[in-house]
């Protein structure tokens, strides 16, 4: 009778392990779901486009910069007719298609966020792009009186965000792939 007992006691037990461990991995096999997707449809390509719209801008930046360095947005002197003109071209081609993506990224993703609530960096982008398709109709009607959007882009800070968060995502992925014990022995 005791080896009844006891059998069957080994046998709830390792039943009972075996569940919990499955549990255990389903639960970390959901919590790499849900951070793949994170990464790949929102932070990823808000990581991406704003890397690009800085550089970009930085390239922009240099190549109209006045004597002392700054761009014609942040000098003393306003912008020539002939900057105004080129940094319409760039901005329509380049960065107000850049901030609309990150934008749509931003309002058909929101559920990917890691906060429960929407950061102001997101918010302040959104209004920015707002601002911007206010002053790119006014561009298509021939009204070149305003040349940036009426509000401003809180590019330190949302590059700071996306950055963090990105790099926070990469590490749990790692982590949750067991890269991080194969990297941490290795050293």
């Amino acid at each position: 009778m005791a080896t009844v007992i006891v059998t069957v006691g080994l046998a709830l037990i390792g039943y009972l392990a075996t569940y919990l461990n499955g549990l255990r991995l389903a639960q970390r096999q959901a919590r790499l779901t849900r951070v793949n997707q994170q990464l790949s449809d929102f932070y990823g390509p808000l990581f991406a486009l704003m890397e690009a719209n800085s550089r970009t801008y930085d390239t922009w930046s240099v190549k109209y910069a006045r004597p002392d360095g700054s761009d014609p947005f942040r000098h003393e002197t306003p912008p020539t007719e002939q900057e105004l003109a080129e940094w319409r071209i760039w901005a329509t081609t380049v960065f107000i298609p850049n901030i609309k993506a990150m934008r749509d990224v931003v309002v058909t993703k929101a559920d990917l966020l890691i906060e429960e609530e929407m950061p102001d960096a997101l918010l302040q982008l959104c209004a920015h792009v707002s601002g911007y398709e206010i002053t790119a109709a006014r561009w298509a009607q021939g009204n070149y009186e305003e040349h940036l959007s009426v509000i401003t882009f809180p590019g330190r800070a949302l590059r700071e965000y996306i950055r963090d968060r990105f790099t926070q995502l990469k590490r749990e992925q790692a982590r949750l792939l067991g890269h991080d014990r194969a990297a941490g022995g290795s050293r």
